[in-house]
């Protein structure tokens, strides 16, 4: 068993398999016949007298119990994986890994492009480096942001890997070594990824992130993030090309396992920026302030949580935080132990939204107030209802959470609305269509938002077959498109046509996404008009290559362009 373990762990998958089934293999024929030809006599060369049936029986009864001891220890280091869990789709069609491309042009084959549209739209999302020694879940492969440098009505696209300390080594050592939520299933990776820090192949103070999630602007600096490690600043150059300058350690010397939630919140006239991390352990919430320079604030722990809850997103207002607790708890050990999967469902659990001021010294200061069923992954906004007690959450909501992996799952768009002296709780659906992979003015983030932007996600995952206008004062919807037949787009982004412009209106804007035709296996950007009824389409921009689906994205204007000249560049 020693044997198999050691093979299985050092040589590379398709080489393991094949060794692990010649083994196999091997003793269910080779020494099966052989100990068969022992017991009977008939080896080849001489005539042996045929042992007593007692001694046969026993040495029958040996071979069967070495084969499980066998079989067991096959399955302990290398078990198959449960039949929830396919990555199919991560390695198929529009999901599969493009390579990496330099700026190139690109026409403009409908309509025109807005000159007032001057800087860069950049998406994010994952894009596997190597194939995954086993399964792998999409949420971690490694970032690559897909660029689209818009400048006097000409375009220019590039698309680069965030150069991450877990891609430059993965690149280097010419396979994957940091193990992915499927990849916890298999002891294997486990054991290797181990391997390579006890090596110092692998050093887990530099983090083992993707930053495949999101983009965000703040104290100057563009950064791609993902939610269990640091950001990672990024720029681009005059000529459209994307360069990963370095991990941001804003807490000055680098820490364990240090890391940002992938959706900052920045207050638009303060500059501060508002965030939280994440821990395993306790306590697995820590919320904190960034400065309009970027120096860190007092952090302050959430004791209140008592679980390991998945937390993706929060929200900000002008004087509070959000935070909400859903029914999904991450669940490694199951993981692990072959009993689920890595976000547990836990149907007994009652959701909850938490409320903190801004400025909270400790987390003596957090309100609590339970909403059953009310599951969110993403939150839109959040503001003050006024100088009254009450607090509006913009939030799509899980309906079914315990399908949340499935095709089937129901997404709604709530609205909710807390009394924070009463207590009192109302929810109110805003659309009867499955909305996620949302947007609003960045401007009216923490403040009351007229218009929000989403996908119409008919199919669970990445792919959008439209996108809608909801009215949020009126809970109506007000506009929509819904793209050809076969082609899916993703998160509808929000561009204001001049955001300096304190005068205009909420929607004055446009709305921008990448747009497949999984029958023509092409793609292109959409420029959408966010006022008109039918979101017409003011440009549509012909890619060079197929762009992925993926995650969110930003619109960062020419005169926001940072200067990094503090972080070395990788």
């Amino acid at each position: 068993m020693s044997c198999i373990a050691s093979i299985e762990f050092c040589l590379r998958p398709s080489i393991a398999l094949k060794v692990r089934e010649l083994t196999v293999s091997s003793i269910d024929i080779k020494t099966k016949t052989l100990i068969t030809n022992k017991l009977q006599g008939t080896n080849n060369k001489t005539k042996k007298k045929t042992l007593p049936l007692s001694t046969s029986s026993f040495f029958s009864t040996l071979f069967s119990l070495s084969q499980k001891l066998l079989h067991n220890a096959i399955n302990v280091i290398d078990p198959p994986f449960p039949s929830s869990v396919d990555s199919s789709p991560v390695l198929n069609g529009n999901f599969a890994s493009v390579e990496e491309l330099e700026p190139t042009d690109c026409q403009v084959i409908k309509g025109e492009l807005p000159h007032s549209l001057n800087g860069f739209y950049i998406r994010n999302g994952p894009n596997l480096q190597h194939q995954p020694h086993h399964l792998l879940d999409l949420f971690f492969g490694d970032g690559m942001l897909h660029s689209m440098q818009l400048s006097d009505g000409h375009a220019r696209y590039c698309s680069r890997y965030v150069k991450t300390h877990k891609y430059v080594l993965e690149r280097n050592a010419g396979s994957p070594i940091v193990p992915s939520g499927t990849s916890l299933y298999k002891i294997v990776d486990i054991l290797r990824f181990l391997m390579a820090i006890i090596a110092d192949d692998f050093d887990l103070v530099k983090g083992f992130g993707v930053a495949n999630t999101s983009l965000a602007f703040f104290a100057n600096k563009l950064v791609a993030l993902c939610e269990y490690d640091l950001p990672y600043a990024i720029n681009l150059t005059e000529n459209g090309d994307i360069e990963t300058l370095g991990r941001w350690e804003f807490d000055g010397n680098p820490k364990l396992l240090a890391n940002m939630t992938a959706h900052p919140k920045v207050d638009s006239e303060t500059k501060e920026t508002f965030a939280f991390r994440w821990s395993l352990t306790f306590p697995h919430l820590t919320f904190f302030c960034l400065d309009k320079n970027g120096v860190k604030q007092k952090e302050v722990p959430i004791f209140s949580i008592k679980q390991p809850s998945f937390i993706h997103d929060f929200a900000i207002t002008k004087r509070f935080a959000i935070f909400h607790e859903t029914q999904l708890v991450v669940a490694p050990m199951k993981v692990i132990m072959g009993r689920g999967k890595l976000i547990d469902y836990q149907p007994n659990k009652t959701p909850r939204i938490g409320v903190i001021p801004r400025n909270a010294l400790n987390d003596s200061e957090m309100k609590w107030f339970e909403i059953p069923g009310f599951n969110t992954i993403h939150i839109l906004n959040a503001w003050e209802n006024g100088d009254s007690d009450q607090i509006v959450l913009i939030a799509s909501n899980i309906v079914s959470l315990e399908n949340i992996f499935d095709e089937t799952v129901k997404i709604k768009l709530e609205k909710v609305t807390i009394n924070m002296k009463t207590k009192n709780v109302s929810r109110n659906i805003l659309s009867p269509r499955n909305l996620e992979f949302g947007s609003i003015n960045p401007c009216y983030v923490g403040k009351k938002t007229r218009f929000a932007y989403l996908g119409v996600n008919k199919q669970a995952g990445m792919k959008m077959s439209g996108v809608v206008k909801i009215d949020l004062n009126m809970g109506c919807e007000v506009g929509k498109r819904f793209y050809e037949p076969g082609c899916f787009g993703g998160e509808p982004l929000f561009v204001g046509r001049d955001p300096e412009d304190i005068m205009s209106d909420e929607d004055d804007g446009y709305l921008l996404s990448y747009v497949h035709n999984e029958q023509s296996n092409e793609s292109k950007l959409l420029v959408m008009d966010a006022q008109s009824p039918e979101l017409d389409i003011v440009a549509m921009i012909r890619l060079p290559r197929r762009v992925p689906y993926g995650f969110h994205g930003l619109f960062l204007s020419k005169d926001k362009m940072p200067n990094f000249l503090s972080i070395p560049k990788v």
